[in-house]
């Protein structure tokens, strides 16, 4: 056990301990006499002296010492009672600290290092054995305190984990502690006096990797968009490094793609993650894939034992493992012996007496008279209590919709109508027979009645009856139907090809979508129903694709197979509108339509989008993205010499992206084709990254040597049009020419399951285990990836319109993005979904998502304002008042949000605008609609700072010529200017401003020149320009009311009893109320050149947002946090 380091004292007297190893640090020691023969005595006095003259020695007869050379000083910093113990602590400091003492010039820092690193180790010794008797250990407790003090997050930033290691910096490795939080991972070191913290969002993480260097035998490298780090010396690599990537993978999964991956319930609520449920979660992601089980499983026990195997004679070894409605058996050597048995096939959970042979046993009953014998369950009792306990209700639940559904058909009882297949053309009643068609659920394959009319299809049927015989010796040895025993000897007579009787029935099987299919009866006739007649965007891609869909195949070129093809996708569309309809599922259900029945077509469908080959069928295709980017992986793992030569492999995963959407159906001859989707009916997608690299390899040698992607396209493309079968029946055809070309392929190099054989034993130790792993580390390269490219468009369609510097463009969407991460991160529940929901960009009525594209609403938009407007926050009410009316003027959809495109147009003209640019904006925010009704008016301004009842002189500078510009002269200038800048202004007209609303107009030019350099002259000028205005307006006020008179005594009578200012603004402002207009105002501003100068300066952008990037997080935590706290 590792020990808190203490000085050794006397560690030579009497020779009490012989050194068994040492280096240049460490030294493991025994105790003298133990394990020597004939020297008990000796052992015993040799401890009992130790103990007098080493306090701080242990009786143990083994310890590591550390030793500073040149000391005569040590440090016991490991004991143990086996020589086992303490060689695993050695090989630990050897393999993870010897290498990297030697950066430290000063050997007092090694001690202080190691000490530190050893102090660290005991720590997370302790977390680990206390979170395994309660959940909140006092040590977390003290580790979540620290993670407070010294980060500043808000306490919802839930802390999972942490961990003791070392971060590198450049050779040099800083002893420390890395937290991991639901949203951050962050890492604080205080060593020889110098502190080192840094915060890192998972949303920022792009690369997870374990690299080994010659300072760094074994690290976990953590890549973000502006740099990299590095952490090793962890207790546990393997764990660390799972939990960091699930929390990551967790978390942008959450914030960058929620509305197209599905996340487990309890991970969707963040506050409720913790250690154990991590650990759980990796578990049953596993299972899932390992099973193909729908991902609406919840997993409920893992336990060891052993399963009776009949055709093995013996008890097979493995886990158990237990679902809402499946138990699931697997051996422990992964793919040797699988077992599945649905709870709706179970008839009773029962214990056995137990024996010294078959200790714990329990009997699973099932409904075809066979039984499951397991043994050496622990916790037997309440195991099979659990079990049953779901049995009851899975019972309760099937005779509770038995009964429903004998009620409905007491009423109406619908006789089910068989279609007969022939191909012709339309007849005179085709609206009649084209409506049959669409609303006709066929009751058997396209397969079967296609071989009953075509000639000469009896090329491969004694094959097939030689197969036929295999399968049906192996299901008299192994059972029939999903719970078979499945085990190598099915993996070799599924390489061969499951003859047509059987395909649609094994793939049922395989797949499990006949238990789908048992429970859902009638579903899909009701969905076919309701599907029906229904137009969308996913009807209409899918009449589109109708025809495309294996058009060299007989059967789908005739109404019936395209009928019955538009009824699976139209009613899986309507099923799954998450997924709707997506490019290559087409493909997928012609072959599912022609080898099983139609309704069980469909369940085949929702088997492969759904469980099989998740996140594939969506508009952005993210699971297959993931898996390509696996599949590179794979490639330089499996393949070296190949990516040696090879270096970019995306040209290699472009081309194979089609052989995992469609399974090889697009690019093999359809009869290998289907071989292989009989391989992924079994195996998974395992079967396809395997088959993908024995393809690869085959060609390694041409590959390597290919000039560009175009050649290696056709390397590729030419070999698999070359793999052919033995039977080699190819598409049947009434044409002899068709038939001819079908069967040339038989003659190609390359026979399909040879190669399925070979891709089994060149890549058959690919596990699920492996592949899963692979995946959560890839997603979060894949989403970046997305997230990259939703940034260069969005920077694309904005750089044009403004003038703000490309990188400093990027940096401000940077932080808009943050402003929205940060709602996610530590909003209420309620703000979070509405953030969440706003930025996805929705292209039509259904809802259908087409990017995304982050949005702020008004307190987001308020904490960014902040951090990022030119002027000095002089007054907080203010600031607030004007940032609420910016937000109003943006708001240009009334939706209550803003697009990054309308900010950056913002900020650009408060930057980088002209003179009358920013005067236009400062006025916009000054009159309707920025300005409502129900803003509150300031109380300092409540009162005009000026009066406008009398004429206003002013004491002006005098000019160079002596003479003093009067008002007249002024007033002349202006109305020059403004003639000028209307032929200028061709924008439309701005409504008039009314006197309140120039008084807090004058009120915002106030503030924004606090602080300012040129301070007093400014204010002066502005006294000026306030008072030129307010003579102009009270000019216009006096000719109003004058004119207004006139008229009122011209028409007394025809407008009598009409208030004049009832309507619109407009009108009311047309009648005797004082009011100025922008140009007005412009040209008065233009009279003083220190305003010029002020509104013409080249303001620092660049510093803003420095300064925006360092107090962004503090001030949105502190303000995140009072509104928790006071809701």
């Amino acid at each position: 056990m590792w020990l808190n380091p203490d000085e050794v004292l006397l560690k030579n007297v009497l020779k009490l301990w012989v050194t068994e190893r040492s280096n240049d640090f460490f030294l493991l020691q025994r105790r003298r006499g133990h394990g020597e023969s004939n020297s008990r005595i000796t052992g015993l006095l040799v401890g009992a002296l130790d103990n007098v003259l080493d306090s701080t020695a242990r009786v143990t007869p083994f310890r590591i010492l550390l030793q500073v050379p040149g000391s005569q000083v040590s440090w016991i910093i490991a004991s143990g009672a086996a020589i086992e113990e303490v060689n695993k602590h050695w090989d630990w400091l050897v393999h993870n600290l010897l290498h990297s003492l030697s950066v430290f010039e000063n050997k007092e820092d090694v001690a202080s290092f190691v000490k530190g690193k050893v102090k660290g180790l005991i720590a997370e010794e302790v977390q680990g054995r206390q979170a395994a008797q309660e959940d909140d250990p006092g040590k977390f407790r003290e580790a979540l305190l620290k993670f407070e003090v010294h980060f500043g997050l808000p306490s919802s930033e839930k802390l999972v984990t942490y961990y003791s290691c070392c971060c590198w910096k450049g050779r040099v490795p800083r002893q420390g502690f890395l937290y991991l939080s639901i949203n951050h991972m962050a890492f604080y070191s205080f060593l020889l006096g110098k502190e080192v913290k840094f915060v890192i969002p998972w949303a920022e993480v792009t690369r997870l990797e374990r690299v080994s260097t010659a300072l760094m035998p074994e690290a976990i490298r953590v890549t973000t968009r502006q740099r990299q780090r590095e952490f090793s010396m962890f207790l546990n690599l393997d764990e660390a490094f799972g939990v960091i990537g699930q929390l990551a993978d967790i978390a942008l999964r959450r914030l960058l793609d929620s509305k197209g991956l599905e996340l487990d319930r309890v991970l969707q609520q963040p506050a409720r993650i913790t250690k154990r449920i991590l650990e759980e979660q990796a578990i049953r992601e596993y299972v899932l894939a390992l099973f193909r089980l729908p991902r609406s499983e919840n997993l409920h026990e893992v336990a060891s034992c052993s399963v009776w195997t009949p055709h093995a004679r013996c008890h097979t070894a493995g886990t158990l493992y237990t679902t809402d409605s499946y138990l699931c058996f697997s051996s422990r050597e992964e793919g040797n012996l699988v077992l599945l048995i649905p709870l709706s096939e179970v008839l009773s959970i029962e214990k056995a007496d137990s024996t010294s042979a078959l200790p714990n046993p329990v009997i699973v009953s099932i409904r075809t008279k066979k039984a499951f014998q397991l043994i050496e369950l622990n916790d037997r009792d309440e195991l099979v209590e659990n079990m049953n306990s779901r049995l009851r209700a899975l019972q309760w639940k099937r005779s509770m919709f038995r009964s429903r559904k004998e009620g409905k058909r007491s009423v109406s009882s619908p006789t089910p109508y068989y279609t007969f297949y022939y191909d012709t053309g339309y007849s005179d009643e085709e609206e009649i027979e084209e409506h049959v068609l669409r609303n006709t659920v066929n009751s058997e394959a396209l397969m079967t009645a296609f071989h009953q009319n075509q000639p000469g299809t009896n090329g491969n049927k004694s094959t097939d009856q030689v197969k036929e015989r295999l399968w049906e010796d192996h299901f008299s040895e192994f059972g029939r139907g999903v719970h078979m025993f499945r085990t190598e000897k099915i993996q070799k007579l599924v390489a061969m090809g499951i003859p047509e009787s059987l395909r649609g029935e094994l793939w049922m099987i395989f797949s499990d979508a006949s238990s789908d299919l048992g429970s859902h009866e009638g579903y899909y006739a009701s969905l076919v129903q309701k599907s029906m007649g229904h137009n969308n965007l996913a009807t209409e891609e899918i009449e589109r694709d109708l025809h495309r869909s294996l058009p060299d195949h007989p059967a789908f070129q005739n109404p019936t197979g395209i009928a019955a093809l538009r009824r699976v996708l139209t009613a899986y569309a309507h099923r799954n509108p998450k997924i709707g309809y997506c490019q290559s599922m087409n493909i997928l259900a012609s072959v599912l339509l022609l080898y099983a029945k139609e309704e069980d077509a469909f369940w085949l469908l929702v088997a492969v989008c759904e469980r099989m080959l998740p996140d594939y069928f969506n508009r952005r295709v993210i699971g297959a993205q993931v898996d390509q980017s696996v599949f590179e992986e794979l490639i330089r793992e499996r393949l070296p010499e190949l990516a040696e030569q090879i270096p970019d492999l995306s040209t290699l995963s472009s081309v194979s992206l089609s052989w995992f959407l469609t399974l090889f159906l697009s690019v093999l001859p359809f009869h290998s084709a289907v071989c292989v989707v009989d391989c992924f009916f079994f195996h998974g997608i395992k079967a396809i990254f395997q088959l993908g690299l024995a393809v690869l390899e085959a060609n390694a040698a041409e590959l390597s040597s290919s000039t560009d992607d175009g050649q290696a396209l056709m390397i590729l493309t030419g070999f698999l049009d070359q793999v052919g079968n033995e039977e080699c029946p190819g598409f049947p055809s009434s044409s002899p020419a068709a038939e001819e070309t079908s069967c040339s392929v038989a003659k190609g190099h390359t026979n399909i399951t040879d190669l399925i054989n070979d891709a089994y034993i060149k890549f058959g130790d690919l596990t699920v285990r492996q592949i899963e792993q692979l995946r959560c580390r890839h997603r979060i390269r894949v989403l970046q990836a997305h997230e990259d490219t939703t940034k260069e468009n969005a920077l694309r369609l904005v750089s044009p319109d403004v003038s703000i510097p490309p990188e400093k463009l990027a940096d401000i969407y940077d932080l808009f993005k943050t402003e929205h991460f940060i709602t996610l991160y530590w909003g209420d529940s309620s703000a979070a979904a509405a953030a969440e929901a706003a930025a996805w960009h929705y292209c039509d009525s259904n809802r259908s998502f087409i990017e995304r594209q982050y949005r702020l609403d008004r307190p987001q938009f308020k904490s960014l304002y902040g951090l990022l407007v030119p002027w000095p926050d002089v007054s907080n009410q203010h600031t607030d008042t004007l940032a609420n009316r910016t937000f109003t003027l943006l708001d240009q959809d009334c939706d209550n949000l803003v697009t990054f495109r309308d900010f950056a147009s913002w900020l650009d003209t408060l930057y980088f605008g002209e003179l009358n640019e920013k005067i236009r904006l400062l006025y916009c925010l000054h009159i309707p609609p920025a300005l409502t009704e129900t803003e509150d008016d300031p109380s300092v301004m409540k009162s005009p700072l000026l009066s406008t009842n009398r004429p206003l002189y002013v004491n002006l500078p005098p000019r160079d010529d002596g003479e003093v510009k009067d008002y007249q002269d002024q007033l002349k200038q202006m109305l020059q200017d403004l003639a000028k800048e209307k032929e200028k202004d061709v924008e439309k007209p701005l409504p008039l401003m009314n006197q309140s609303e120039f008084i807090q107009f004058c009120k915002t030019l106030y503030s924004m020149f606090h602080g300012d350099p040129e301070e007093n002259e400014l204010f002066q000028a502005i006294a000026t320009v306030t008072s030129l205005v307010l003579q102009i307006g009270e000019v216009g006020h006096r000719g109003k009311i004058a004119g207004s008179e006139a008229n009122s005594q011209e028409g007394s009578t025809a407008a009598g009893g009409v208030d004049a200012r009832k309507g619109s603004r407009s009108s009311a402002t047309a009648d005797n109320e004082w009011t100025v207009s922008y140009a007005q105002i412009l040209a008065s501003l233009l009279t003083e050149q220190a305003l010029v100068n002020f509104f013409e300066k080249p303001l620092d952008l660049s510093a803003k947002i420095t300064q925006a990037k360092e107090s962004q997080y503090q001030q949105r935590a502190g303000l995140l946090t009072l509104q928790r706290a006071s809701s």
